[in-house]
């Protein structure tokens, strides 16, 4: 009898496991979202120029909503983890797989980069087209682009700038002090009301974002045929060959065979986690901002992928700042194109060199649009390269950045999946954050 019991209570949990699982709505989700695509290309190559109009009005009106809620997400979701968290083991947990992850990802990245700059050789641009390019060359950002500056920037030296400059870095380890500071603050009714103050405006926010959610077809209408219009127009057009192959293609091996490899031998279904990010994935293709595109991921992987809040609000905000796939591959085969048209020796030695120090600089990148063109020429402006050919790169950046935001959201969407696979039921309960 008792068998019997045991039996029915197991059958009831499972068949109510299923129940919260299952989405009937999702395939229709997924379709929309693709038909947003296509539609939106076609009418953006159709070349209506008052419909253009319209569309680019959308896009910009979606690119404003996601930079307003991108950078509160970022700080509060760090100190409601960090403060259940606190000094605990789970954090110290979470943190190693995520940065463990983090590296070897980036780091495939920039050696798939390596060796098909190896293999594809590109050749030395003419002296004329370099010329050309160097007028193209934002050289008025110049004086801000030293490296030592930009890790410079992340010290806030005022509570509000980094969040009215959307300084993602500066956010994040106000957010990290803030975090730990709740955690070992005396037990008082003071942090109580003020825990519950944040956790409530958290609560708040995910509301925005899923209402933002559901408008998400119409943004991706939009950006879609935005990018259409620009290419039926010439404004992205032509390309620097093989350097373009490189790229592009180390990009397509990383987001296509690299990172679904790394979640087959962690035991996960890369299609079953693609398919529950793709709309981070998209929004990300089109914002070509890892760090704008945030809310959407947090509600992707915890609404579609059912991945641990706790696990969820504490990697994706750190890999939005360091877990930089597509930027380390960038910097490091534009810095060697750079160089090698500039007439330094590239010997293989050198190339490892510039890899890790590609890594580094992605990881201390900033996720926003362009932040690993303007990191590759201030390192290419310290070593005195030509920049002309920055300019010439410059017209076909657009789709490499949009391509790279979106390996990156997909390398955060696999690290993030990974981490709460392996620490599946090792997390200690009571200290879960209240889910919004």
């Amino acid at each position: 009898m008792t068998e019997q019991k045991d039996t029915s209570i197991i059958t009831q949990t499972a068949q109510e496991a299923i129940r919260n699982n299952r989405q009937p709505g999702q395939a229709r989700q997924l379709i929309l979202w693709f038909g947003a695509l296509l539609v939106g290309a076609i009418l953006g190559w159709w070349g209506f120029a008052p419909l253009n109009h319209l569309f680019d009005f959308i896009a910009a009106i979606f690119t404003r909503l996601f930079q307003f809620i991108a950078v509160p997400t970022i700080a509060l979701a760090v100190i409601t983890t960090l403060s259940a968290l606190g000094a605990k083991k789970d954090t110290g947990r979470i943190f190693a797989h995520a940065l463990t992850y983090t590296l070897l990802t980036t780091i495939s990245a920039a050696a798939i980069g390596l060796v098909l700059y190896l293999w594809i050789a590109p050749g030395n641009l003419p002296a004329d087209i370099i010329g050309a390019g160097t007028a193209d060359v934002p050289v008025q950002k110049l004086g801000s682009l030293s490296y030592y500056d930009h890790f410079l920037s992340v010290i806030p030296n005022n509570l509000l700038q980094p969040f009215l400059s959307g300084n993602v870095l500066s956010v994040m380890l106000i957010a990290a002090a803030v975090g730990l500071a709740l955690a070992f603050m005396p037990k008082t009714e003071n942090r109580a009301v003020l825990l519950k103050g944040i956790l409530g405006l958290q609560e708040l926010l995910f509301t925005l974002i899923r209402a933002l959610l559901r408008a998400l077809p119409v943004g991706i209408l939009a950006f879609a045929a935005q990018l259409s219009a620009q290419i039926e127009s010439g404004v992205i057009v032509g390309s620097l060959g093989k350097y373009v192959a490189v790229v592009l293609g180390g990009n397509a091996i990383q987001f296509f065979i690299v990172l679904p490899i790394f979640l087959l031998l962690r035991g996960l279904n890369p299609i079953h986690v693609f398919r529950q990010m793709f709309p981070a994935i998209a929004v990300a293709l089109f914002t070509k901002s890892s760090a704008g595109t945030l809310p959407v991921t947090l509600a992707s992987a915890e609404n579609n992928l059912k991945v641990n809040p706790r696990v969820s609000r504490f990697v994706l905000p750190i890999c939005t700042t360091i877990n930089m796939n597509g930027c380390a591959a960038f910097i490091l085969v534009t810095s060697l194109f750079v160089m090698q048209n500039a007439g330094f020796e590239l010997t293989l030695g050198t190339m490892l060199i510039w890899l890790f120090v590609a890594v580094l600089a992605a990881i201390g990148n900033a996720g926003v649009p362009m932040g690993c063109y303007f990191l590759t020429l201030s390192l290419m402006a310290s070593l005195g390269a030509p920049l002309g050919i920055m300019g010439v790169i410059l017209p076909i950046y657009t789709v490499i950045d949009m391509i790279e935001t979106a390996e990156n959201v997909w390398s955060d969407a696999s690290v993030c999946a990974m981490t709460d696979h392996d620490l599946k039921g090792k997390l200690d309960d009571a200290a879960k954050p209240a889910l919004s």
